[in-house]
């Protein structure tokens, strides 16, 4: 009998070695999670019968460090959570996030598993009721006219009131302030629209337009004219939302036409939080939507997941979201090559999110995960494993010393 318990022994030591040296082969792999041997004692009919290995699990809690790497196709997961690929109809669940952009704009791994999250639509909203392989539109990227002026301003209360009618835009004693915009046409045309303040009385001040340098004054409100009126307290009261319907028949004072064949220019300008007070006049805030057109010049990956194609016209456009898969029991999943694992029954099914969301973990870009693997610990172990293989086989020499001498004594 004890032959047969050393004998369990040795075997069982040796499957705990082939753990062990699994676990120190792999303390380089991004994303791996350790193991640990489980053993189990064995008894017959109430007789010791050694012991065997009951099973191999791995260590899902214990998270490995986070390595910078720059690139931003690298993700990293703090807390729970896999990152889900697609190769060939098969979805794999991973916690090594190295990814790069393949020849078709798809975000893959090393070994052509397609990441998997939530696309965008024709519009460029966000479809979270499906996943798919993300995908960078590596296409220029049309231009688009402005639609939407946002400016935020100070008027100058002390300023004295002029005349509009004598406005002249190269006369600066004809008004009172300036400030300019760039705006872009159909075609992406950059142009440049200057507007001019004029106080005609108290809190009251009458406003001209141009666009590269012609008067547009007479396309903004249909045609009315821009006034803006404020309170005793210098907060605006009217005017607040001008409007431009300017033709694409514009032309310079030598006949050259503005656009060049784009469309008429319609914008909408909100300086409905402009001031007056008695301050300097000065600008808080400008912003329009307008850009030209550009070519992909790279990608970002926001902390939530979020994949922007980053543009040369310095545009960012949503290309879709990182999807992760969480399990209600990790242990379950069947490892497989690539630092991958599958679904099985035992796992459960997989409860896919956003980052951040519900029991998932935190995404970080430009950084990878190491290996959970504790090197101290399995050498350790090691040195352990050693010495119980040596005590087992100690066992049967002793016993096969006491056979020989029976043998010797019949």
């Amino acid at each position: 009998m004890s032959f047969n318990i050393a004998l369990s022994g040795l075997r069982t030591t040796s499957q705990d070695l082939n753990t062990i040296s699994h676990n120190i082969a792999n303390v380089s792999t991004p994303g791996f999670r350790g193991a640990r041997s489980e053993f189990s004692a064995v008894y017959a009919g109430g007789q010791p019968g050694g012991v065997t290995m009951a099973n191999v699990s791995q260590n899902f809690d214990a998270e490995g460090d986070i390595m910078y790497t720059g690139r931003q196709l690298d993700m990293a997961i703090s807390g729970n959570g896999f990152f889900v690929t697609e190769n060939g109809g098969s979805m794999s669940y991973s916690r090594a996030g190295m990814f790069q952009m393949d020849k078709d704009g798809y975000i893959v791994d090393a070994y052509g598993g397609v990441l998997q999250g939530y696309p965008v639509g024709a519009n460029g909203q966000l479809l979270t009721g499906s996943t798919g392989g993300l995908r960078i539109d590596n296409g220029a990227l049309p231009a688009s006219a402005t639609e939407n002026i946002r400016m935020g301003l100070n008027l100058d209360s002390r300023n004295e009131d002029l005349i509009a009618a004598d406005f002249d835009p190269t006369d600066p004693e004809s008004y009172h302030a300036l400030n300019s915009t760039k705006v872009y046409d159909s075609l992406g045309n950059e142009h440049n629209l200057t507007q001019y303040y004029i106080k005609t009385a108290d809190n009251t001040w009458e406003v001209k337009y141009e666009l590269d340098g012609v008067d547009i004054s007479p396309y903004v409100n249909g045609g009315a004219g821009h006034t803006i009126t404020f309170d005793s307290n210098g907060s605006m009261t009217s005017g607040g939302n001008p409007s431009f319907d300017i033709p694409n028949t514009l032309t310079d004072a030598d006949g050259n036409s503005i656009f060049n064949g784009a469309a008429n220019l319609a914008m909408d300008l909100d300086m409905s939080n402009a001031t007056q007070f008695g301050s300097e006049f000065a600008v808080a805030s400008m912003t329009q939507d307008g850009y030209t057109a550009g070519e992909l010049s790279g990608i970002r990956v926001d902390d939530n997941g979020m994949v922007y194609g980053v543009y040369t016209n310095g545009q960012d456009q949503l290309q879709g979201q990182v999807v992760m898969a969480n399990f209600p029991n990790p242990n379950g999943l069947q490892q497989t090559n690539n630092t991958a694992w599958t679904a099985t029954f035992s796992s459960g099914q997989p409860v896919m999110g956003a980052a951040g969301t519900g029991t998932l973990g935190s995404l970080y870009s430009g950084g990878i995960e190491g290996s959970n693997v504790d090197l101290t610990g399995e050498l350790v172990n090691l040195m352990t494993a050693q010495r119980n293989y040596q005590s087992n086989s100690k066992v049967i020499s002793t016993q096969n010393q006491l056979t020989q001498a029976l043998f010797q004594a019949i």
